[in-house]
């Protein structure tokens, strides 16, 4: 149990207990502020810590990230050195590193310190490096809008999205669309500047190409032509040849394919209805569209060892697509692997990190985005490596939160940018799909008061 004076830092330090599996045991916090100096006292297993950091903050936001920022380091340093352990990105628990080093970097600041002083292993700064130099000259700064289709064929183990097998849900498809294709009419007078579009599910392809349609054609009449137009296309069970040739027609440039596995034992056990062939030749199938196409990999899945990792990897590469994106497996509320797991502890994750590190990169691939995850094995990440000139900006738009997301929907959350406050509020429509149907009157003027 953690008793602090500051009850603020307490979800920044549960951060860094959460990551040492310690959350149950006793410690006790001592916070204070007095000339110019962060005082960190923590008591541990009969021991007592001391820790003190010098900053003057110019106003009470500063004061309150740089008093997390330390009271997080403070039990990192204790922890680390009782249990022997040190953690990719140390005290870093946010789900944007190359964020704070794009802000460290704007103040005129050399991220590199901050992180060795955040006890970030060389390896991690080198890889942020290289993001930072890989977005450079692509921070447009325009809006993105963000297209929701939760429907899939099943629900995997480790999905949190709102999806359920489109069996269970198929008779609010139609009522779905329609509601969509309004949404998508009446954002058009906020648009703005878009410079990207994503349609993300769930699974966009488990639609017909008559579903489809008149959800492309909305998108359309909204959208300047000749943008980055992404389709999260999803499982290779859904593909057909209709479904892309229709994608195309309507100006879709970049397509996901989420294989997520190439081992078959994998597919089956994590609940997927394909195969590692069928995978093969829906991507053999989408490339003679000319479409940029992403692979999605999930490193840490069901039993897997490095061995089938790599296999899955080199396939990838084999492959030869725009971008290959690789996760660590994360634990996530209202997934099924959740239910029964309360912390994953996946062996040989950390080399399965490094293998893909190493191969991409000499396949010719560049890490340009990454995000973490809260409940992510081994303290990884998430990283999207691209060929030259082949990012998305979507995803650098979105992670690096460079301007307003327009998000239609269910469950699907808009952000609007406020830069010189350094603020950004959201606002989410509802999770539950019937819910959502029966709101949508409400939900289209609330939105357009939003971005107002």
């Amino acid at each position: 149990m953690l008793n602090t004076n500051s009850e603020y830092l307490r979800p920044e330090i549960m951060d860094v207990l959460r990551l040492f599996d310690k959350e149950e045991e006793e410690f006790t916090h001592y916070f204070s502020y007095s000339g110019g100096k962060f005082y960190n006292v923590i008591e541990y297993m009969s021991q007592f810590y001391d820790f003190e950091d010098g900053f003057n903050p110019s106003d009470e936001l500063e004061f309150k990230r740089y008093a997390k920022r330390f009271a997080k380091l403070a039990f990192y340093k204790v922890l680390s050195k009782t249990t022997h352990i040190t953690l990719p990105w140390g005290a870093l628990t946010g789900i944007r590193p190359t964020k704070l080093a794009w802000t460290e970097i704007a103040a005129g600041r050399d991220y590199k310190e901050l992180f060795k002083k955040l006890c970030v292993s060389e390896e991690n700064i080198n890889l942020t490096e290289q993001i930072i130099k890989a977005q450079q000259g692509l921070h447009g700064g325009g809006k993105s809008l963000y297209v929701s289709i939760p429907f899939c064929p099943t629900k995997c183990d480790y999905c949190s999205f709102i999806t359920a097998p489109i069996e269970k849900t198929k008779q609010y498809v139609e009522n779905y669309i329609k509601c969509l294709v309004k949404e998508l009419e009446s954002v058009k007078p906020i648009t703005g500047e878009i410079r990207s579009v994503y349609v993300g599910g769930g699974t966009p392809f488990v639609l017909s190409a008559e579903q489809l349609t008149p959800i492309y054609a909305a998108i359309n009449d909204i959208l300047p032509k000749n943008i980055e137009y992404t389709v999260e296309a999803g499982r290779p069970d859904v593909f057909t040849e209709d479904k892309l040739e229709l994608s195309k027609k309507f100006g879709v440039n970049r397509i996901c394919v989420n294989p997520q596995s190439f081992n078959d034992k994998t597919l089956e056990a994590i609940g997927r209805r394909h195969t590692a062939e069928q995978t093969i030749k829906a991507f053999e199938m989408a490339a003679k569209y000319g479409f940029d196409i992403n692979i999605d990999l999930i490193a840490g899945l069901d039993n897997e060892r490095c061995t089938d990792f790599e296999k899955s990897l080199d396939i990838s590469i084999s492959l030869n697509p725009a971008n290959i994106t690789v996760h660590t497996l994360s634990l996530k509320a209202g997934a099924k692997l959740k239910e029964n797991t309360k912390r994953l502890h996946v062996e040989e994750i950390e080399q399965m990190i490094a293998v893909s590190r190493k191969k991409l990169l000499a396949a010719g691939y560049q890490p340009y985005y990454l995000y973490r995850q809260k409940y992510q094995a081994g303290g990884l990440e998430n990283v999207g490596w691209c060929k030259p000139g082949k990012a998305c900006l979507y995803n650098i738009d979105v992670m690096e939160e460079l301007g307003d997301n327009i998000a239609v929907g269910a469950n699907a959350i808009s952000k609007r940018l406020y830069s010189s406050e350094e603020r950004i509020e959201r606002y989410a429509t509802p999770k539950h799909i019937p819910t959502y149907i029966s709101k949508i009157s409400d939900i289209i003027p609330k939105r357009i008061e939003f971005f107002k």
